[in-house]
């Protein structure tokens, strides 16, 4: 068991903290709460609110709406939600993660029998793993408390869920968008370039990754890990339920205009940057790894290319471009793995076999021995360089023939260096594994 699950077994007693640990600590994934779940827990259990938790598992359905001051729509919300629940016969309960609403939302919600869960740390993400984090059903429902989504037709959600599905994804573009509910900007470029991305980028189903309506199953959600703060909190989801080869599947939703009289809480351009920038920090492979070894293929080509002398128009010039060209696809490349050596390590991104099974063989010895063959090798070009100049009384040379042995050999001394160094780094990462 993990520090901090002593600290709260030691602390609050083991028949409290039991729930928690069965779906969180002791979870197939094997990952440990961040310090703001922990935090948020023990302010919780000072409350006397966050383990009032169904360990029957009588309640089969959580419905989570993120809220900050949407007094005009919560109630409409709330209502929807729990009409469905009893004409449907479903057990389940309404949550509201309150983030800080001044406009009283809280007493709405109170009033009308959904459980209102305070959440301190401000954001979109913020929000829903806090509700997450506290819904007692065995699956969880969420979305937006702005009335676009239809509560009352959740049935195709809890169809897929009951099948046995661990994410269930809404369509709005299947199912539906009403004229006005969705800005042209988000409609036509920002939804489908990011939706677009996010497939090439990551094995998902998924044809709209940025749904506010989506079901899951809690346990699984809660194994994630899910870590983020802002409006990327819906990419993250869907990017690592699919890394960790959940089942996922969508089911076409509407989305109808909302019934604030406000300006949404979304930023086009700034929540937009920030799912695409998740996007890529998810994936050192095309963030790194492909750009780096397309810069080393070039770069090597056009330098084997030019080597025996010009070609027209191209000369030295373009060789030390393609030194560089090497150089620098050489460091993206070393950046991916020690990237996702960190990923992994830190539970941001789960095991991949073949990658460990391909570090095995990557030694520090091997990197050493590779890198003192490359330092030779530029050594020695350097050394007949300097021998040609001897040879002219270090007088002036031909640059274009000169400068073909130079080039060369820098580059070799540059990428032995860079690959010993790298390969003490790589051993320093993972040195908790050996």
């Amino acid at each position: 068991m993990s520090k901090s699950a002593f600290l709260l077994t030691g602390d609050v007693g083991l028949n409290k903290t039991a729930d928690f640990l069965r779906w969180r600590l002791i979870a197939p994934l094997q990952i440990a709460p961040s310090e703001w779940e922990l935090r948020y827990m023990l302010e919780r259990l000072s409350e006397n609110k966050y383990f009032d938790r169904d360990v029957s598992g009588s309640i089969e359905l959580s419905i989570v709406m993120p809220c900050l001051n949407e007094a005009e729509t919560l109630a409409t919300c709330i209502r929807k939600a729990q009409g469905y629940l009893n004409d449907y016969g479903v057990s389940g309960e309404v949550v509201i993660a309150d983030n800080g609403s001044t406009d009283g939302s809280q007493t709405i919600a109170q009033q009308l029998g959904a459980r209102v869960i305070d959440i301190r740390e401000k954001g979109y993400g913020s929000a829903l793993r806090g509700g997450i984090l506290a819904a007692r059903g065995r699956y969880v429902i969420m979305g937006d408390a702005d009335d676009s989504y239809d509560f009352t037709q959740l049935t195709p959600f809890l169809k897929k869920l009951r099948e046995g599905y661990d994410l269930v994804m809404g369509n709005r573009f299947k199912g539906g968008i009403q004229p006005g509910a969705m800005p042209p900007l988000h409609r036509y470029l920002g939804n489908p370039v990011l939706t677009t991305i996010g497939k090439v980028l990551f094995p998902s189903p998924c044809g709209d990754f940025h749904c506010g309506l989506r079901g899951f199953r809690t346990e699984s959600i809660q194994g994630l890990n899910l870590r983020t703060t802002g409006m990327e909190f819906a990419s993250e989801m869907v990017v690592k339920a699919s890394l960790h080869r959940m089942r996922i599947t969508e089911v076409p939703t509407t989305l109808s205009p909302d019934g604030r009289s406000r300006p949404p809480h979304l930023r086009s351009w700034r929540d937009g940057w920030r799912h695409l920038r998740f996007l890529l920090l998810y994936s050192p492979r095309w963030l790194f790894l492909y750009p780096g070894l397309l810069l080393m293929v070039i770069g090597l080509t056009t330098m084997l290319w030019l080597l025996p002398g010009a070609r027209g128009i191209f000369d030295i010039h373009t060789l030390l471009y393609a030194a560089a060209a090497i150089i620098v696809g050489f460091q993206s490349v070393a950046f991916s793995i020690f990237t996702k050596v960190f990923a992994i390590s830190e539970g941001l991104l789960p095991e991949d076999r073949r990658f460990s099974r391909a570090l095995n063989h990557l030694s520090l010895e091997l990197g050493l021995i590779v890198g003192a063959i490359l330092l030779i090798a530029g050594f020695s070009g350097s050394i007949w360089a300097l021998g040609n100049w001897s040879s002219k009384l270090f007088g002036a040379l031909n640059p274009s023939q000169t400068m073909r042995i130079v080039i060369p050999s820098i580059t070799s001394l540059a990428l032995g260096c860079q690959l010993m160094f790298s390969s003490f780094f790589l051993s320093v990462l993972w040195m908790k594994r050996l």
